[in-house]
């Protein structure tokens, strides 16, 4: 029995010591940086990407359109504008990716599907809600930078 408590207390004191060793202090500056409210949160648009209603274009075409909708995507990353992007995998539901916009209202995240070739071709069509995640999520693009081996 004596072992047994001297087991929790030793754990105890052990968990204890860990939390506050990993404890993060509150960085008001980099909060202010990443327009975070105060729950370290911010305002997002994501953008389900399906498949569009567009069929017929030739393989040329496609290519074409594709690299025009990477070329964009860099494009809004660069500009801060575009947070997360990436495909799915293949899926039954039409779903071919996604999008996460840095702005506040789907009408500006409107105007920057507007840029991409591959929605406006009717290759995909781009589905626009609201969303509300950490603002840490900006910093995923620099980190990306330094992780990838080889750029797209």
């Amino acid at each position: 029995m004596k072992n047994s408590l001297f087991i929790i207390a030793f754990l105890l004191m052990n968990v204890i010591g860990f939390s506050q060793e990993t404890e993060v202090k509150f960085d008001e500056n980099l909060a202010k940086s990443l327009n975070a409210d105060e729950y370290g949160m911010k305002k997002y648009v994501f953008c389900l990407l399906k498949s569009g209603t567009n069929t017929t274009a030739s393989k040329e075409e496609t290519k074409k359109l594709f690299e025009g909708h990477m070329a964009n995507i860099n494009k809004l990353a660069k500009e801060g504008k575009l947070v997360v992007a990436g495909p799915f995998m293949k899926n039954d539901r039409n779903y071919r990716g996604i999008y996460i916009f840095n702005v506040e209202t789907v009408d500006e995240a409107k105007a920057l599907v507007a840029t991409d070739p591959a929605i406006k071709a009717n290759l995909l069509e781009a589905e626009l809600t609201p969303w509300y995640c950490t603002a840490a999520l900006q910093e995923t693009v620099k980190i990306h930078e330094k992780i990838a081996k080889t750029k797209m």
